[in-house]
């Protein structure tokens, strides 16, 4: 008896244990401003924030959220946008954490006794660089200029050097990160000093000492700095101008101006990201195409080879001669495929689903074509679009129907449909040797002129 009692006492400690390990994250404030305003909550990804939550106050302007942090890290709170940091606040969360606070027209205060010794120390920062910070990001709500706020950029730099003095949290990733996050901070106010409308702007050589030792390659050798801080991309973009600014380069138009902020940047990734930046702006297929020809061995993580295909997207014209998507598939034995693995051959794309009747009935016309274009450099490359829970269903009818050609699988969720448009299946695509467009909307192989295509393709 007492031994399942004592076993009851540990099950129930160990659930506990795995209860506080998953535990949410709350915050609960209040808002104090003069203009209603929806609270936003948002997470650090790459640099960049994004929203996760918004909260509406009450009667009494209270808000809340409750989340489990995906993180520990950096988060931001606060009423501005995601492309900014005006009016966002930065705070650390790990599972478990409770932030008090109230919101007030020009900063924050915390408030109760929950508060981690985390976000104490990083309010205690947020204090001491407040002037600051308000004259550079949140300018809209002072008038500053160079001649007041030098002094103050170079009194807080002083400060920061021992700030951290006896402010140990026993979190040795916070210890470490706030680190960063000063340094950060600090390069953040004073280049958006400079890149913001002022009614005066000093000469280069009016520049205070702490400009000095702002250079681009000490904050970008590798991706952890800027991926780590909210506004890292935007700050990473801020000190190159500041940096050009300083060594007295001019603008030039087109690529040249790439090459030479990319130029000051040592890490691949952090490269890609710039490239992708100025990718966003471009209007044109022929100026995204050239960009992509030159700097596109830059493009190297996955979330940067979607950003590249949701810019691509809707600029591409996907018309004869433009080069095709560089698709990237599993086979049936899980080996990837890829359009430029197939270089040297005529490639004709079949875009299916097993629950796709018409996909179906094309499925005899497709054997006989391929029959017929045995011993040509044509290669009949199938593409699954089935949902991935679908994907065994998948194998057993290539096995069952003895599908010939290439058969990969793209999953419900793909590039391809998305890059070609693909609203409706069958979709038959043709490309020549070199992986170029020669149509993306083919005849189907019930047809004979799709024959002829290909034939006339290999002709050429």
């Amino acid at each position: 008896m007492n031994i399942t009692r004592n076993l009851t006492l540990i099950l129930l400690a160990l659930i506990s244990l795995g209860a506080n390990a998953q535990a949410p994250a709350e915050i609960t404030g209040v808002f104090k401003r003069t203009r209603k305003s929806a609270i936003k909550l948002f997470s650090v990804v790459e640099g960049k924030t994004q929203e996760i939550a918004s909260s509406q106050t009450n009667s009494l302007g209270q808000f809340g959220f409750k989340f489990y942090p995906e993180y520990e890290g950096l988060y931001v709170l606060g009423t501005g946008n995601a492309l900014s940091a005006a009016d966002n606040y930065k705070f650390y969360f790990k599972p478990g954490d409770k932030l008090n606070l109230v919101l007030n027209d020009s900063t924050y205060t915390l408030s109760g006794i929950l508060n981690s010794k985390e976000n104490t120390v990083l309010t205690q920062w947020h204090n001491l660089a407040y002037s600051v910070e308000r004259k550079s990001i949140n300018f809209m709500k002072v008038n500053s200029t160079y001649v007041d706020f030098f002094p103050e950029l170079e009194t807080l730099a002083a400060k920061s050097k021992t700030f951290l003095n006896g402010k140990a949290t026993g979190n040795k990733k916070f210890d470490q990160q706030i680190k960063s996050t000063m340094q950060m901070d600090m390069t953040s106010y004073a280049t958006s000093f400079l890149n913001t409308p002022r009614s005066a702007h000093p000469s280069v050589e009016e520049y205070s000492d702490y400009y000095a030792g702002l250079n681009t390659a000490g904050l970008s050798k590798n991706t952890s700095l800027i991926y780590n801080y909210p506004w890292g991309i935007r700050t990473l973009s801020s000190i190159i101008s500041v940096e050009l600014r300083k060594n007295n380069v001019k603008y030039v138009p087109g690529l040249e101006w790439v090459k030479i902020q990319t130029n000051l940047v040592p890490n691949d990734t952090l490269k890609g990201d710039l490239i992708l930046e100025t990718a966003e702006r471009y209007k044109a297929f022929a100026d995204y195409k050239l960009l992509k020809e030159t700097y596109g061995k830059y493009i190297l993580t996955k979330s940067q080879q979607k950003k590249d295909l949701d810019i691509l997207t809707p600029l591409a014209l996907l018309k004869e001669g433009d080069q095709g998507l560089n698709f990237s598939y599993p086979d049936k034995n899980g080996k990837t495929v890829t359009l430029a693995d197939l270089k040297g051959k005529v490639v004709l794309v079949d875009v299916w689903a097993t629950w796709c009747g018409p996909c179906k009935v094309e499925i005899p016309h497709l054997k006989k074509l391929e029959e017929e274009m045995k011993g040509k450099d044509v290669q009949i490359v199938s593409i699954s679009v089935d949902d991935v829970k679908d994907k065994a269903k998948w194998l057993k009818m290539i096995e069952e129907e003895n599908l010939g050609g290439m058969q990969l699988f793209a999953s419900a969720s793909n590039d391809i449909s998305k890059y070609y448009k693909i609203n409706g299946i069958p979709r038959f695509m043709v490309f020549d040797k070199e992986g170029k467009i020669v149509t993306v909307d083919s005849p189907r192989p019930s047809q004979p002129a799709l024959k002829a295509l290909l034939e006339k393709t290999l002709n050429k």
